[in-house]
């Protein structure tokens, strides 16, 4: 009769729920979720930049199969997938995918380098220009999602579109609104400037929704960001000399503190682009140079070509050859400094009112002497003469850092052209920019721009571990 209680005591504890099975009783703690081993998130929603699981999963399956890999879900698939994805932070976290953020640090590079290549100090139409540059460029970003959901919806389902975090109808109307911002900031630099940023946005708007997948794609890319280069020189040059053509003494002298040739080319040139005329050369160096990530990242996600890496290697290289090479007629002064005789930056005419110097040298090879070997015999000449020259050792510093950011990944997706070795590499030419920037507006003279721009590049590479650029 005593052992009575204990037998209806261990009853009761058996029948007492345990396990993940049977639940936990009301106000007890429940057991600790697990962590999904797909997705590494806690519950079972796919993170947003993994792949989500193939129909062989413990998941389940859904969604046909593509011949490159597991079925992938379909978009309206992923609309449904977890409640996480309605948070603020998701939401967050998926239009910065959208618009790729963290490629924005190589924009406004852009609008310092042309105001340092027309000769001006950064100022107002310079913020202007670069706001608008900024708006333009997530405009294209958001349109470029938006035009190619389909077929990311088969290569990247991770993508917001396709996932269902950001709706097609939402990225559309954010393209339309940053366009009109960026054209209503430009318009607030002057007229000359919102010239620009017309054919800027209508490159931008053509090259997303034709001419991307055509022949012309790289070139329009290309034209989009020399136009952008040409906004900063345009609003800072007509900013600088409150609305009047650049020339006519209204304005300052250029960064380094001379009369540059700059002002008297664009006073001469009729039309809204005289005043960032003097800026052609940079933004074809900055042009050239995206042409050649365009023609990579049109690999980026099948991979398989080994020849385009290895000539955009070789374009980088004659690039840096070409920012880094002496400028012709360049004078090195301080503010207060008389001018001096120079060459045309352009076209190496002679300036009126000065009389252009003999060349001291050649630039030809002596007959029979191969041109690799003359230009490995001047790279003594040319250290020597950089050693005393303070802004020259920056210009060059900073063109290394241009080919030691983009050179090494292009060259491991020549060897190995696979989808994520080209993708590094086109993430590599877009960080590259920075450094192209900052060489370009050293090399006009204006060291303390070319500094400030490089300020960016830890924000870019911490940010590029956030979201990718590509």
């Amino acid at each position: 009769m005593r052992r009575r209680p204990r037998t209806a005591l261990a009853s009761a504890l058996s029948a007492t729920p345990t396990g993940r099975r049977a639940g936990h009783a009301p106000g007890a703690a429940g057991p600790a979720p697990t962590e999904d081993r797909l997705s590494g998130a806690r519950g079972t929603a796919p993170a947003p930049d993994r792949p989500e699981p193939g129909p062989g999963s413990r998941n389940g399956g859904g969604g046909p199969t593509t011949g490159r890999g597991p079925a992938r879900p379909t978009p309206e698939a992923g609309r449904r997938t977890g409640p996480v994805r309605g948070t603020s932070r998701e939401r967050l976290r998926a239009w910065a995918e959208l618009l790729r953020v963290s490629a924005l640090f190589s924009v406004p590079g852009d609008a310092l380098a042309g105001a340092a290549a027309v000769g001006r100090r950064p100022g107002r139409g310079t913020v202007l220009a670069a706001g608008a540059s900024l708006c333009l460029y997530e405009a294209g970003m958001a349109l470029n999602d938006w035009a190619d959901r389909d077929e990311d919806a088969v290569d990247r389902p991770h993508r917001p579109i396709p996932s269902g975090r950001v709706s097609p109808a939402a990225a559309l109307g954010a393209a339309g609104a940053l366009t009109a911002a960026g054209l209503a900031l430009a318009a607030r630099a002057g007229r000359p400037a919102l010239t620009v940023a017309t054919g800027l946005a209508a490159t931008v708007w053509a090259y997303d929704l034709r001419l991307k997948h055509t022949k012309a794609g790289p070139a329009a890319m290309a034209a989009a960001r020399s136009l952008d280069l040409l906004l900063g020189a345009t609003a800072t040059a007509t900013g600088a000399s409150g609305g009047r053509t650049p020339g006519d003494g209204s304005g300052p002298d250029n960064v380094a503190g001379t009369g540059g040739p700059s002002a008297t080319t664009a006073a001469r040139t009729p039309g809204a682009l005289a005043p960032a005329l003097p800026a052609l050369p940079a933004a074809l160096v900055l042009g050239a140079h995206t042409y050649g990530v365009t023609a990579v990242s049109r690999h980026e996600t099948r991979g398989g070509s080994t020849g385009t890496p290895l000539t955009v290697l070789a374009t980088t290289a004659a690039l840096a050859a070409a920012v880094a090479g002496e400028r012709r007629g360049r004078v090195l002064s301080g503010p207060g400094a008389p001018p001096a005789p120079q060459a045309h930056a352009v076209t190496g005419a002679p300036v009126a009112g000065h009389v252009t110097p003999a060349p001291a040298r050649t630039t030809h090879a002596p007959p029979g002497e191969r041109p690799a070997s003359a230009a490995s015999a001047r790279l003594p000449a040319l250290a020597a003469r950089a050693a005393g020259d303070p802004g020259r050792l920056l210009t060059l510093g900073l063109t290394a850092a241009y080919l030691r950011t983009a050179a090494p990944p292009l060259l491991h997706a020549a060897l190995n052209p696979s989808p994520p070795l080209t993708q590094r590499a086109v993430g590599g030419g877009i960080r590259a920019m920075i450094p192209l920037q900052a060489a370009l507006a050293a090399r006009a003279g204006a060291p303390v721009t070319g500094l400030a721009v490089m300020g960016l590049v830890p924000l870019a590479r911490s940010l590029a571990r956030k979201v990718s650029p590509t």
